[in-house]
């Protein structure tokens, strides 16, 4: 006969009520760390953003002379060319990386190791080296431009310092953070609902439209506030292929916290630009049920 152990009940309730005990304590240096490296910093943007103009300390009286500051100054024109800006260049990002994630989840096989690398290799050089490497390109008598004149005698304006350039610029150096979340997004769709849809007798277009497309918006809503995020916050490529034609509303933020040494100026700036980001993420959001898309449901 073989023994069998019997549960003793007081033992169960300490060991469920350790784990209890456990499980936020666990979570402490996470905690931590969010404070200290993520809470805190906000916190003290916030606070600098009512302090008066030009001081350089928390403990003053609270004042909202630098919002009426910015709400009385052209700031809404930097507001608008980085909002468009990072618009268009998400726009443009979801054209070119949906189908080159397609075919890196489904089409290319087993050189979608190496095409992945070609694309997370330009990440380890940084951004400005790889911008005035575009200068390069694109300069009077460069490689482009030197190369149609001496080839076939063609000599087109330089393209440099144009609005164009500047979205050249934002996809070229925030498509692998569109790309790789569509990528993941794409390759979460099981190939036995896209074979059985097709047994169904349902056409590419339907697959795609009623499969592939759902079943992969994780990823593409990822890419797409990924991007966005980061494209509205770019100010190199303004300020090095656009040769500072569209100022940003980052440049602003840069001139206030440096040379102007108007800390509270800069830090209202920052706060409604967190604001107007955060609350069109939101919208966005909205728009979509999160937990369908995510398979809670």
């Amino acid at each position: 006969m073989v023994d069998q152990a019997i549960p003793v009940p007081g033992r169960a309730t300490k060991t469920s009520a350790w784990r209890l005990r456990a499980g936020p304590a666990s979570a402490i240096p996470v905690i931590l760390f969010l404070l200290i490296g993520f809470a805190a910093p906000l916190a003290a943007v916030i606070g600098y953003s009512f302090m008066p103009p030009r001081t350089f300390g928390l403990w003053q009286t609270p004042t909202l002379d630098n919002y009426d500051t910015v709400f009385n100054s052209t700031s809404y024109i930097s507001f608008l060319w980085s909002l468009g800006l990072a618009a268009l260049t998400v726009i443009l990002l979801a054209l070119i990386c949906y189908p080159v994630a397609y075919g890196l989840a489904r089409v290319f096989g087993r050189w979608s190791t190496l095409l992945t690398l070609l694309f997370t290799i330009p990440l380890f050089v940084s951004e400005n080296v790889r911008l005035y490497g575009w200068i390069l390109f694109f300069i009077k008598n460069g490689v482009l431009l030197g190369t149609l004149k001496s080839w076939f005698g063609v000599e087109p304006e330089s393209w440099l310092f144009t609005e164009g350039i500047i979205v050249l610029g934002m996809v070229y150096v925030y498509l692998p953070f569109m790309l790789f979340p569509m990528t993941l997004g794409v390759s979460m769709v099981p190939n036995e609902t896209r074979d059985a849809a097709f047994d169904l007798g349902a056409t590419r277009w339907q697959v795609f439209k009623e499969v592939d497309l759902p079943l992969s918006m994780p990823g593409i809503i990822i890419g797409f506030l990924l991007s966005f995020v980061l494209a509205v916050g770019a100010i190199a490529e303004a300020k090095v292929l656009g040769g500072q034609k569209v100022i940003p509303i980052t440049h602003d933020i840069e001139i206030a916290f440096t040379y102007a040494q108007n800390w509270p100026l800069g830090s209202a700036l920052a706060v409604l630009l967190m604001v107007v980001v955060g609350a069109l993420v939101l919208l966005v959001l909205r728009r979509f049920d999160l937990d369908t898309i995510l398979g809670r449901r």
